[in-house]
């Protein structure tokens, strides 16, 4: 399974890139890396060194955090709880993702991964995407600090309750199509949307996490080829190489639905090249249960022709929003989190680990010796990854230290979906330095009004929902 607490970057069918029923992956000519051209003399350079950390008035290294748990663990490092014990957010908890250099500069597919991620995350500021807080390194490995996202995975919720009521799926899709709509209009394409990659925070509100499949630059007209994703969530025009777009996401976002409430994706088969056949030439079935705005809606998010699908026009998310289904959702109040999730996470405490894997809880926390034997040029990689939030600069500023409140989600470790990563990219193309310490400006979209037709009901508070139980999800 993917995600921000996934370190495990190797895909089932190896780690090559080979696709087997469609062809290798050749290299994309449209890849390229969004943003001004590196210039000798025109970005910060940074020393790489066992010792290195960010430049200016906090030094964060290793040393500033406190190991509390082992959350995950994979081929290229682990991915801890900490508490941070020094400056700006001391007693605060994170998760820290610890990554070797040496495993992932000598795979380009892993590179553009990392790469992908840390950029995407330090230039995306949303309500419903995981925040990055600090990126450094040492001589030896890459150090991720993230915001700790104590409610799981939505995949958890799901294999939980089986199904949604369409309200409850309804709220989730919700807050989704705005995280998604903020990213087409930044020119991101996501392309990993599943229910592994959503993760819900200590409220209930959910959080894309995992940006490594994720395309930068492609606005209106645009496309690229790159075959990237997960099988049963992939659009027909990824899977024939004819070229996609961010209309892409729509479909997947159409997949994540028929998920939500049947208990499986709306083509899966024994195998891949079946599941793939099915995506092409199966027939959409529908259980009779589904409203008649539910398999409207689903109708318009799984047409095959790119062009005819909802979002897929010039309107993208504003598209998406007029639907009836949406019809009860206040779309303002939805982006300013004023409206209550159907599920809160029941927590303990501020660094209560119970959503997690115990095989991984129960280890002892210890982060291995740096080894710093990686070459200058294999170095050259990862130039720029350094980062601090524009918001840790500002607490710095105003002398200001936040106080505790998160912590951290759960990995299931058997998926039936299989990731494909791209490999489009030259390994030694440097990461983007920061050119300004800006976060975005958010705005509600605008109000579109709906026809009076039947809709989902409204959604419910946590105190009045009543959940039904599902069948089991397919695995």
């Amino acid at each position: 399974m993917a995600g921000v607490f996934d370190i495990d970057l190797e895909t089932e069918e190896g780690s090559d890139g080979e696709e087997p029923e469609l062809g290798a992956l050749d290299v994309d000519p449209d890849f390229h890396s969004s943003g001004p051209e590196l210039v000798p003399g025109h970005y910060e350079e940074i020393e790489i060194s066992e010792n290195i950390v960010n430049n200016g008035p906090e030094r964060i290294g290793p040393h500033c955090f406190e190991l509390l748990r082992v959350l995950g663990k994979g081929g290229y490092g682990k991915v801890f709880q900490v508490r941070k014990v020094q400056g700006t957010n001391a007693g605060k908890i994170f998760a820290m993702k610890v990554l070797k250099k040496a495993k992932i500069a000598c795979n380009a597919k892993d590179t553009a991964h990392t790469k992908a991620e840390r950029n995407i995350l330090e230039a995306i500021k949303h309500p419903f995407i995981v925040d990055l807080i600090y990126a450094f390194q040492t001589g030896g490995k890459l150090y991720l600090i993230l915001e700790c996202l104590s409610g799981g995975e939505l995949f958890m919720q799901l294999e939980r309750e089986g199904i949604f009521l369409e309200d409850t799926a309804c709220f989730y899709l919700s807050e989704i199509v705005l995280a998604l709509g903020h990213l087409h209009s930044k020119g991101i394409i996501y392309r990993d949307l599943k229910p592994e990659n959503i993760m819900l925070n200590s409220q209930g509100h959910i959080k894309l996490t995992d940006f490594g499949l994720c395309k930068e630059s492609i606005h209106d007209g645009a496309v690229t080829h790159t075959f990237c994703g997960t099988i049963e969530y992939m659009a027909p025009e990824i899977l024939t190489h004819s070229g996609h777009n961010r209309a892409v996401d729509w479909w997947s976002l159409g997949t994540l639905m028929y998920d939500m409430l049947t208990g499986s994706p709306p083509f899966t088969a024994e195998n891949r090249k079946k599941t793939i056949d099915k995506i092409l030439k199966g027939k959409l079935v529908f259980p009779p249960y589904l409203t008649p705005d539910a398999r409207d809606l689903l109708k318009k998010f799984l047409k095959r022709n790119p062009s005819q699908r909802i979002g897929g026009g010039p309107g993208d998310a504003a598209d998406v929003q007029r639907h009836p289904f949406f019809r009860h959702i206040n779309w303002e109040d939805l982006l300013g989190r004023r409206i209550d999730p159907p599920f809160r996470p029941s927590l303990q405490s501020d660094d209560d680990v119970s959503q997690f894997d115990t095989r991984f809880t129960r280890q002892t926390p210890v982060d291995s010796p740096d080894d710093g034997s990686l070459s200058e040029s294999a170095n050259q990689a990862f130039l720029g990854f350094t980062y601090v939030a524009p918001s840790v600069l500002e607490s710095i500023k105003e002398g200001f230290f936040f106080q505790p409140k998160l912590r951290s989600p759960r990995r299931l470790n058997s998926s039936p979906r299989t990731p494909v990563s791209p490999l489009k990219f030259s390994p030694f193309e440097a990461f983007k330095p920061s050119t300004a310490v800006e976060a975005m400006e958010l705005s509600a979209p605008p109000f579109v009004p709906v026809p009076e037709v039947t809709a989902p009901l409204p959604i419910k508070t946590p105190s009045g929902s009543k959940k039904k139980k599902g069948r089991g999800r397919a695995r």
